[in-house]
């Protein structure tokens, strides 16, 4: 019994042939290429930083923290949510509390508001986190060959499809 030879094109690598049949089969290619790259991403992220130290922390922990440590400057809830595009702030709270509990970050006044700090412990694991990433995560991909304007291409496209994503979800919940 001979296989046939597979097509010269197979179509987008997609996970849901159903989003692919609309008018944009590309985005549907985009969004599981994205979903593939998101769960890569926040698994590294949590054992980069397990391996730096500090372990069980969620994506979103590693995330906050590595915000706050941001320019070495207090940050308020609200800012944190605005830069990391999280609109439910319960849960960037839970986060920021937690890193507290940690001693990896502050909290502070600054008149009535409550902002965060990094502190010398949280620094240093995001220090820690910076070196086995070189070590582990950058030596890899410069030697795939990955150009970095490239990468700096890619990603003007993703914060621009973003802004495509959030007037869409804006769009659905009026409907």
């Amino acid at each position: 019994m001979s296989q046939s030879p597979l097509p010269d094109t197979l179509g987008p690598i997609v996970s849901s042939g159903h989003l692919a049949s609309g008018a944009l089969p590309a985005l549907s290619e985009f969004e599981f290429a994205l979903s593939m790259t998101v769960h890569a991403f926040q698994r590294w992220i949590v054992r980069g930083m397990a391996a730096a130290g500090i372990p069980d922390l969620s994506p979103l922990d590693v995330l906050v923290l590595h915000n706050v440590n941001h320019r070495g400057k207090a940050k308020r809830l609200a800012d944190i949510c605005l830069v990391l595009n999280i609109e439910d702030t319960h849960l960037v709270n839970y986060s920021l509390k937690k890193l507290e509990r940690l001693k990896l970050l502050k909290g502070s006044r600054k008149g009535k508001e409550k902002t965060v700090e990094v502190t010398p412990a949280g620094e240093e694991a995001c220090r820690r986190y910076a070196q086995i990433r070189e070590q582990l995560l950058v030596k890899s991909v410069r030697a795939a060959g990955a150009d970095p304007a490239r990468l700096s291409e890619i990603a003007a496209v993703m914060r621009s499809l973003s802004g495509q994503y959030d007037q869409a979800a804006r769009a659905a919940a009026s409907l």
